[in-house]
């Protein structure tokens, strides 16, 4: 079906959103920030735990917020949790600290999640055209892609010019207060605040959920399901950001901008590629669906790319270690292409055993567990890191997981 609905103000709006959002310009040099500050690579696996473990927390009471009291107050009070995370990473140093900003970067992202995808579909109701919802949102996420990878050219050249890394996180104040300004201005129509809904009780929420979980864990399909697509992403989750110091170490070796600090001689291939990373995930998503069609079935589709995933991380690990830091690289960016397409593979796939009201279960519960496994793994990483290096720590637990990924395999689950 064509594209049938009207590019107004609004969907601007919704668009510009996305971009600034996504202006995270400490995304591509986190790990060496903490590494700046003499924070080991365990307290990095802590931190990062604590993160994915607080957000799974907070994103159930963030819900009944917003069903309450309305999407639009949710969501400006997310930019504000993000915005204190930020100033209190630029102003500190210390582990404690660094915890403490993360709690409030968890309350922003628990708070976010969901809450603008409801409003632009609530718009597309309001206007009828909720036909035309995969057309609509597909236009606007394009910008939050487009974010991300004009963000990394941006942040390198904050590094760069600054030498140092926090000031990204000061800079990064500057499209969040954006969007905060931006999403108070969206119709009242949109805010969907269910007043009367007040008397319902938050206890009575968390036990209906509760027990919808537990019918899930009554079903070995979903669970063989869910952990095939959790393991990947919460391995890919906990590992991803160690590229920056693999970067690093490549741009180092290398003879040239000789006369520049090491800080800013890796800025600069970091961010570049980042760039192309970004560039390739949002290509990638797109050629999902061709990759499912050459394999014949989901799940031929969904086995193979985890092997391919988990195999490549050990690889990753092992020539880096050897001092192959261009292979590493560039084993590493496929590592995320990978993910990449097993996204919507894995969606598809739960779809369709589950089309029923058991579906929307199934999908949160495969969030909650990608956050579970990350959770774990990199507090994990973290400590073979510190003890045997970066490039034996990732091919170690590469190994640890390739070994017991058979008990994923989702082959001939479905009947």
């Amino acid at each position: 079906m064509g594209r049938n609905f009207q590019k107004n103000v609004q969907y601007y709006k919704f668009s510009f959103y996305g971009f600034f959002k996504n202006l995270r310009f400490f995304e591509p040099f986190l790990i060496l920030f903490f590494l700046e500050k003499n924070i080991t690579f365990f307290q990095i696996g802590i931190i990062y735990s604590v993160r994915e473990i607080l957000i799974n927390i907070f994103e159930i009471p963030s819900g009944i917020l917003a069903d309450l009291y309305g999407r639009k107050k949710t969501l400006i009070s997310s930019f504000i949790f993000y915005i204190f995370s930020f100033v209190i990473f630029y102003l500190t140093q210390t582990f404690l600290a660094f915890l403490i900003a993360v709690i409030f970067y968890a309350l922003g992202d628990a708070f976010r999640t969901g809450n603008h995808k409801a409003m632009i579909f609530e718009y597309l109701r309001i206007k009828g055209w909720k036909d035309q919802r995969a057309h609509y949102y597909g236009h606007t996420r394009s910008w939050s892609q487009i974010g991300s990878a004009i963000s990394s050219i941006i942040a390198a050249l904050i590094v760069f010019y600054s030498g140092q890394y926090k000031s990204i996180f000061i800079i990064s104040v500057i499209p969040y207060l954006i969007d905060l300004a931006l999403v108070s201005t969206y119709p009242k129509e949109l805010d969907k605040s269910n007043i009367k809904q007040e008397t319902i009780s938050v206890k009575a929420k968390f036990k209906q959920i509760l027990s919808e979980f537990i019918i899930s864990f009554r079903k070995p399909k979903i669970l063989k399901a869910i952990a095939n697509l959790s393991v990947h992403s919460g391995f890919h989750r906990s590992i991803k950001d160690y590229l920056q110091p693999v970067i690093q170490t490549l741009a180092i070796s290398l003879p040239v901008l000789l006369y520049y600090t090491e800080t800013q001689r890796s800025s600069l291939l970091i961010g570049s590629i980042y760039f192309i990373i970004y560039i390739l995930t949002s290509i990638t998503t797109r050629k999902a669906g061709v990759l499912r069609d050459k394999l014949k079935s989901v799940e031929t589709a969904l086995n193979l790319t985890m092997y391919v995933g988990f195999l490549i991380a050990l690889l990753c690990g092992i020539f880096f270690h050897f001092g192959f830091y261009l292979i590493s690289i560039l084993l590493y960016v496929l590592f995320y292409l990978i993910e990449n397409l097993r996204n919507p593979i894995g969606v598809e796939f739960v779809s369709e055993l589950y089309k029923d009201e058991i579906l929307s279960t199934a999908l949160s519960l495969n969030s909650q567990s990608k956050s579970l496994i990350a959770a774990i793994l990199a507090p994990v990483l973290g400590f073979l890191a510190d003890q045997y290096g970066v490039g034996a720590g990732l091919s170690g637990l590469a190994i640890i997981i390739f070994i017991t990924s058979p008990i994923f395999n989702v082959k001939s689950i479905r009947s």
